[in-house]
């Protein structure tokens, strides 16, 4: 039989409906594979054994019972350390938060306990989740599987790498800038940046009351080793929640959209350098959604830089205001990546300008509207160049600002609220790291998102989970 942990999520949840294994065998096959495997990686941060082994004696009461199960029931979920779990720190990974306990679930874990899942472990993210590599002043570095001389990605690398290693089957990240895509690109798995509002976005810490920038950008969402499992979570997480209050209730599954859908496929849509394997993996990805009946052409979306450029100007601009009280909750690296951010952005000087930048924030998002009106998909590079090494990014402001030229065809979501998946869409022999590519729908559309991932990785599979290669 094969091993328990290799499973992904919805074959969990379906052997555990059917009595053919237990919750409690699953979520033990899922700590003894931790304790195999995280002191390599350094992935998870806070295993919790024992609520983990009640809740999955309680699984396994219902299904004895006949009792009604969720779609997630009795199979283990892990859940990034910057998301509120009631009774334990919302650390953010440093010193200054180890203590912070939450009063509450966050909306996102309460529904994945609601759909039966099993709370197994959080994981790592950097400092303040405001780095685009997972180094944590509280718990440390977490190492990429692939080759431990490259970032995992950040910020929700923690997850990602407990993805790949088989220690979690789904997962839980966030994403304002990339970081539910970045590790997911450097990793091997698969993840989506909801729409806005789509998942409720709620928490005590830092703050119950967020910056603007944060109720703009930032999304919840799901990750997995495989697309139709980021689906089955994504179905679970969707829908209002009152404690955010701008989150709407939408149907997953939109109008079908007639004939072919028309992908606008952009190697290098900010006409930046990409590296040679990148640009192989984006053709290879067209390639296979062309053989799925997909209509691909050459296509960049308008004013892809100018959104890069309006998406850190408000967010460092709504930032700046508290950065004297943040960069001291940091670690030497974190205060320097986020330091030399902030140098690398134009300021906003003042209300007038921060004005005009949501004018301009408009103007950008009618012309993607329009252009996605004939070109419903755009598929593009996650990162330009391959995942950096282990320290790059906080060299010096020079690397910062390469760092933040190498995720920037992300931002555009972020930006305008539209959903964007992460799939594997190749392999790099030279350095043994896989390549993801993005695919970004209009809004509200993350099903056609979805599909077409699960198009490309059906022609492009990647095999997780695997052994840390070191």
């Amino acid at each position: 039989m094969t091993e328990l942990w290799r499973l992904g999520a919805r074959d969990l949840a379906a052997k555990i409906a059917a009595r053919e294994v237990s919750s409690a065998q699953v979520v033990e096959a899922h700590l003894d594979r931790i304790a195999l495997v995280n002191s390599k990686v350094n992935a998870v941060v806070r295993v919790l054994s024992d609520d983990a082994r009640a809740a999955a004696r309680k699984a396994d009461e219902a299904v004895a019972s006949g009792l009604p199960l969720g779609p997630l029931h009795g199979v283990p979920f892990t859940v990034k350390e910057n998301i509120d779990v009631g009774g334990l720190p919302t650390t953010l990974g440093v010193p200054s938060l180890a203590q912070a306990i939450a009063p509450l679930d966050a909306p996102v874990v309460q529904r994945m306990r609601d759909a039966g899942g099993v709370l197994i472990a959080r994981t790592n993210l950097p400092d303040m989740a405001l780095r685009s590599d997972t180094a944590s002043t509280l718990y440390g570095h977490t190492s990429n599987p692939w080759n431990s001389a490259r970032t995992a990605g950040g910020s929700s690398g923690g997850e990602a790498v407990a993805l790949a290693t088989g220690m979690t089957p789904i997962g839980l990240g966030n994403d304002i800038g990339g970081s539910l895509r970045n590790p997911a690109n450097a990793c091997g798995i698969a993840s989506i940046k909801p729409s806005a509002g789509r998942v409720p976005d709620a928490g005590f810490i830092p703050s119950e009351d967020r910056l603007l920038a944060v109720q703009l950008f930032n999304a919840q969402g799901p990750m997995a080793r495989r697309v139709a499992d980021v689906r089955l979570g994504l179905e679970i997480l969707i829908g209002a929640h009152p404690r955010d209050p701008w989150s709407i209730d939408a149907p997953l599954l939109g109008r079908p959209l007639g004939g072919r859908i028309r992908v606008a496929v952009a190697s290098s849509p900010l006409g930046d350098e990409v590296d040679t394997p990148i640009v192989d993996a984006v053709q290879r990805a067209a390639a296979a959604l062309s053989d799925a009946g997909y209509d691909v052409v050459e296509a960049t979306p308008p004013r892809y830089a100018e959104a890069e450029e309006v998406w850190a100007r408000i967010l460092m601009g709504d930032f700046a205001p508290g950065l004297d009280d943040l960069i001291p909750l940091m670690g030497p690296e974190g205060a320097a990546f986020l330091g030399g951010l902030y140098r690398s952005i134009q300021p906003v000087t003042s209300v007038a300008e921060m004005s005009q930048l949501f004018v301009q924030r408009d103007s950008i998002a009618r012309a993607w509207s329009a252009f996605m009106v004939d070109h419903p998909l755009v598929l593009t590079p996650t990162w330009t160049r391959l995942p950096f090494k282990v320290g790059f990014d906080t060299a010096s402001d020079e690397s910062v600002r390469a760092t933040r030229t190498l995720i920037r065809p992300q931002m555009p979501a972020n930006l305008l609220g539209l959903p964007s998946a992460c799939v594997p869409a190749g392999f790099d022999s030279e350095s043994g790291l896989p390549i993801g590519v993005l695919i970004t729908g209009r809004r509200f559309r993350e099903d056609i998102c979805l599909d077409a991932a699960e198009a490309i990785e059906a022609r492009l599979p990647l095999v997780t989970p695997i052994d840390p290669k070191f």
